[in-house]
């Protein structure tokens, strides 16, 4: 099974127990099951061959049908040669620059990065902004940015669900700096929820009113990394927050009428803090204001061997948990949650595609 968006370009394709995604930039990544799960990005060469294998079966599909699906074969999909579905490389270049991570609800949606990197950038488990210093966009900047989004999606816009404002926590920004970009990104896709990081403790800053005034522009959910419910734990990986923090910002976010999405990295401290990590995170989350519009994200924890968080794991003696261990305690975590009615999923950010 193939899946275009209406430019002609594939963006999914399922082959024998094989799920093959092509992000933006024509990166392919495949996701399989031997086992455990199994996933690696194709080298150029690769992509290139199973670029012309889906082109193929377009070819074939473009000679047994009529009316509206073989208009749409011959003016949209078969325009995409492989040679030209890898150059989508350069034009995304032109538009972004390299996207970390996003949520895994909102691969579907338009990113604008308001900002560059993160405002703390300190977490010891986190690699992926510590060659980007925090940036923020001028206006012009964010306008032209916008622009070279709009045309790089073209018709494959009628995919995307909304807008996240990356990066790691443009969030962060106040409500001044934030309201122009938004007048720009609302005028170029008019209608589309917005979505975004923020982190606790500069999110905190900002008063009931002023998160009103935020959803009332559009903003629907945000995403907070909780990481853990114990304190403990928060401190020893250099997260700033504390879990009586953590719910008093819920709740502040809950009265502006917005939605949560928390994310637990199951895993984090070894096996020596499985037990009390497990524990207090669950504890906390049930303590939480949450409903079925909010989310849980339980994400396995990804060990970077060259990272801050590895030397001191070392130095402390913890036991990284196996990832037949992090499934089993996920599933864990994930019963006892939706048992008491709350909304969870896995997020794991070794399968991120954009």
């Amino acid at each position: 099974m193939v899946t275009f968006d209406r430019e002609g370009r594939w963006i999914y394709y399922f082959r024998h127990g094989e799920t093959f995604k092509r992000s933006l930039a024509s990166e392919v990544h495949l996701r399989f099951r031997r086992t455990t799960r199994q996933r690696r990005k194709l080298t150029g060469p690769e992509a290139l061959t199973l670029f012309s294998e889906v082109l193929d079966l377009a070819q074939q599909l473009e000679g047994v049908t009529r009316g509206e699906t073989r208009q749409r074969l011959r003016g949209e999909v078969l325009q995409w040669t492989p040679d030209r579905l890898a150059g989508e490389s350069e034009r995304f270049s032109s538009a972004y620059r390299s996207i970390a991570i996003l949520p895994p609800d909102q691969y579907l949606s338009v990113v604008l990065q308001a900002t560059e990197g993160c405002t703390w950038n300190s977490c010891t488990f986190c690699n992926f902004y510590m060659a980007r210093p925090f940036r923020l966009r001028s206006v012009v900047d964010f306008r032209q940015h916008v622009r070279g989004v709009k045309d790089l999606m073209g018709s494959g816009l009628r995919l995307r669900r909304g807008l996240f404002l990356a990066d790691g926590n443009a969030l962060a920004l106040s409500n001044k700096r934030l309201d122009p970009m938004l007048d720009v990104a609302l005028e170029a896709f008019p209608g589309k929820d917005l979505f975004g990081f923020v982190d606790l403790y500069s999110g905190d800053r900002r008063t009931d009113a002023e998160w009103r005034h935020l959803a009332d522009r559009g903003l629907k959910r945000v995403y907070i990394g909780m990481e853990t419910g114990l304190d403990e734990l928060l401190e020893w990986v250099d997260k700033p927050g504390s879990a009586r923090e953590l719910r008093g910002f819920v709740e502040t976010l809950k009265r502006a009428g917005l939605q949560v999405s928390l994310i637990v990295m199951v895993g984090l401290g070894g096996r020596e803090f499985r037990q009390r990590h497990g524990e207090t995170s669950q504890e906390l989350l049930l303590q939480l204001p949450l409903d079925r519009q909010d989310l849980i994200y339980l994400s396995p924890f990804v060990e970077h061997p060259a990272g801050r968080y590895h030397e001191r794991r070392v130095e402390a003696g913890l036991t990284p948990m196996e990832e037949s261990e992090v499934d089993s305690e996920t599933a864990r975590l994930a019963t006892g949650l939706r048992g008491a009615g709350l909304k969870v999923g896995r997020y794991d950010i070794r399968e991120f595609v954009y």
